[in-house]
């Protein structure tokens, strides 16, 4: 009786239950999904992406020719979250107290008053990022890391969440400047969005034909509350990550920086935003656990780029993203 009782303890051990309850989160994330499928056609990888950064509480930036989905996804992913949101066009004359807001004097009181600007909002899209000047780039490097902006020697906290969605075409270079590093860096990923295949055309054809006058936003509803998606960002904070697990993502980081294909490697903030998108990949995946398989997937999104090519090397036509995949094939996966 007591072999029974033993065989019975050990597979309820078997049948893994989750020690945070991700159930809500898992929910909400598969009705955000649903709401995304009735507009955007395919791109799934892109969708997933999106959702793991901004569970991540992290930047992203969306790379892709023009026509691929990139603002309309960023929208509806606003509208099914109760957030503030703030579109902001990206110009080559655009200043920075264009965004951050500007110190107006106030007749009646006769002192001057801080008129905010877009970026005191929740969730920001920034449309063609790389259109504005040096200048104006700046004014987002201290908004981006500290979440705060600091104008004529007052500092001012902005609300939780904060996430800053951008896009950029990387074909038309006339009127546009090239992001620099720091930039970059803040970003937590770099999506690129590809054509989609025959079928998912197909498809975008018909519906298109089929809405008539309709708004391609018209239909989407709000899934989740602004109180509900901090606290879904605070779940991911908890998911575990094995020591074994913190080894491997050191590996691959410190791999970019002795890699002699790599004129510039990863900083120690590349660690932390794999650390913090695998945790976002496993809670998309209903775990409350990080696997190796969750830090590859971050990996790339991650580091393409924070990293840069030696010219020799990009000359071949070797490409950043080949690169990583070398290191991550070069270093074994934790058991």
């Amino acid at each position: 009786m007591e072999n029974h009782n033993e065989s019975e303890a050990t597979a309820h051990n078997v049948n893994f239950q989750t020690r945070i309850d991700l159930a809500p989160l898992s929910q909400g994330i598969a009705k955000i999904k649903k709401e995304l499928e009735t507009v955007i056609v395919g791109q799934h990888k892109m969708i997933d992406q999106l959702l793991v950064a901004i569970l991540s509480n992290g930047h992203v930036l969306i790379e892709g020719v023009p026509g691929v989905a990139k603002t309309i996804t960023a929208k509806i992913i606003a509208k099914t979250i109760s957030v503030d949101f703030s579109r902001i066009q990206f110009t080559p004359d655009l200043m920075p107290s264009d965004i951050l807001g500007t110190s107006v004097f106030d007749l009646k009181k006769s002192e001057f008053e801080f008129k905010k600007g877009p970026i005191f909002s929740n969730l920001i899209l920034i449309d063609e990022i790389n259109r504005a000047p040096a200048k104006t780039q700046a004014a987002l490097f201290e908004v981006m890391e500290e979440r705060q902006i600091t104008i004529d020697g007052h500092t001012y906290v902005l609300d939780t969440p904060f996430i800053v969605m951008a896009t950029q075409n990387p074909i038309e270079q006339e009127g546009t400047y090239r992001l620099p590093e720091a930039q970059l860096d803040r970003f937590l990923f770099k999506i690129n969005v590809d054509y989609p295949k025959l079928d998912e055309e197909m498809t975008i054809l018909q519906r298109e034909h089929l809405m008539q006058n309709h708004g391609k936003l018209d239909n989407i509803n709000t899934i989740i509350s602004g109180k509900d998606f901090k606290h879904y960002q605070e779940l991911v904070k908890q998911i575990i990550v094995e020591a074994n697990l913190l080894e491997y993502i050191a590996k691959i980081v410190v791999n970019t920086r002795e890699n002699a294909f790599l004129y510039l490697g990863a900083s120690p903030r590349a660690s932390i935003a794999i650390l913090n998108a695998s945790k976002g990949y496993a809670a998309l995946r209903g775990r409350d656990f990080v696997t190796p398989e969750d830090i590859k997937d971050a990996a790339i999104p991650v580091l393409q780029h924070r990293i840069i090519v030696t010219p020799e090397r990009e000359m071949e036509g070797l490409t950043s993203v080949e690169i990583i995949n070398q290191i991550i094939d070069s270093i074994e996966v934790p058991r």
